[in-house]
């Protein structure tokens, strides 16, 4: 069985039926943005893109997340 998917992951499905974009569409839009703070970029996916808070966090958390780990 596997296990349940938690953290910022766990938003994906529902920011990808929502929003009509895959996720690395979403991370590319991340990382090719001049911001660099968090919250910087959660502000703009919300006002740009039009995300809910909730799922502007989840996606800045974990691709910051991921360009550290590299």
């Amino acid at each position: 069985m596997t296990a349940p998917v938690k953290g910022p992951a766990s938003y994906f499905p529902s920011i990808e039926k929502k929003y009509g974009r895959p996720i690395a569409e979403w991370k590319d839009l991340i990382r090719s943005s001049p911001l660099t703070k968090h919250m910087e970029l959660v502000t703009w996916l919300k006002n740009e893109h039009g995300l809910g808070h909730g799922h502007a966090n989840a996606l800045v958390a974990h691709t910051l997340a991921e360009s550290k780990a590299s």
